[in-house]
């Protein structure tokens, strides 16, 4: 079965199934809940509190555990459950600035493990990564909408992110490689200088997900003070993405400009009103339209590996 799995640096995506945060604990023991996963005689927990940011996500194995969580979450999502050993291949993604000197060593990740064998709500899984497929993502996002677009002589896709915002120019719905590329500019970063002004101006110590809520509008206890400097902060940040991009000759007052991903949908208002993009379309695919191109390229991607490397299960 083909499985495309979205490693965000905030939340890990498939297709059908829920998205999660990437944030795990690890014990000697089962937890409370039935959530856990055993893997190698240790138990795995999701957890709200996500993985700081990694720009290598080889360097341990959590990603791997989150990745085991998300083809279990996928296999149950579609039925596709067996008590015999399930053939799996991956399709995942990186930033396009990373993509060159990552994509190799990710796939590789995945790959020559053998037979893996974990437990999943209490459930034997074994499972086979036959291999793993990567791509840029924001060509993944890119043909979630280049069909409705491919008339048009430019437009311009902005991707924000965890960690960072990836933007791809289409021309006449093709990919322009010389206007390709990340910048570490993804809502974490804007997290980080809220939480760092509430502490030292309001003595105020916010959480991610409360900073969410006072975004989308949806906490209506936070006081004044609280949410003027949130809305500030969050003005100001899309206001440096913009004014970044466009000091890399990137036009945003002519042809189209396409914004996708969580970190545009949660400052959909910011964007908005920003004043500095001529026609900004405001694009929010479900999971399934974002992740299927991903999908149907596999079977001849940018960058694949069939593991060669063999490693203990």
């Amino acid at each position: 079965m083909l499985i495309a799995i979205d490693h965000g640096n905030k939340q890990i995506k498939t297709v059908h199934a829920k998205p999660f945060t990437s944030g795990l604990i690890q014990s000697d023991a089962p937890g409370f809940g039935t959530d856990y996963l055993a893997y190698q005689g240790k138990f795995y927990a999701l957890t709200d509190q996500r993985i700081p940011y990694r720009r290598d996500k080889t360097e341990d194995e959590r990603f791997f555990i989150l990745t085991l969580f998300a083809i279990a979450y996928e296999i149950e999502a579609t039925e596709q459950y067996s008590d015999n050993l399930m053939r799996v291949q991956l399709a995942v993604g990186l930033p396009p600035a990373h993509f060159g000197v990552q994509a190799k060593r990710f796939t590789v990740y995945f790959e020559g493990r053998g037979a893996i064998s974990f437990q999943f709500r209490g459930k034997p899984y074994a499972i086979f990564i036959e291999g793993a497929t990567c791509f840029p993502q924001s060509f993944s996002a890119a043909a979630a909408t280049v069909k409705n677009l491919a008339s048009i002589s430019k437009v311009l896709v902005v991707d924000i992110g965890g960690f960072t915002a990836d933007y791809v120019c289409l021309r006449n719905g093709v990919p322009d490689m010389a206007a390709c590329d990340s910048m570490e500019s993804g809502v974490i970063l804007l997290y980080n200088r809220i939480r760092t002004r509430a502490n030292a101006e309001l003595d105020t110590l916010l959480e991610e997900n409360e900073i969410d809520h006072i975004l989308r509008g949806e906490d209506k206890d936070a006081t004044p003070k609280i949410v003027a400097l949130i809305e500030q902060e969050a003005q100001e940040f899309i206001n440096d993405l913009l004014s970044g991009l466009r000091e890399r000759m990137i036009e945003l007052k002519s042809g189209k400009v396409v914004f996708l991903g969580g970190g545009a949908k949660l400052l959909r208002r910011q964007i908005e009103v920003s004043g500095k993009i001529g026609q900004a379309i405001l694009s929010f695919p479900s999971q399934t339209q974002r992740l299927l191109p991903c999908q149907s390229a596999g079977r001849s991607s940018p960058t694949s590996s069939r593991g060669s490397s063999r490693r203990a299960a």
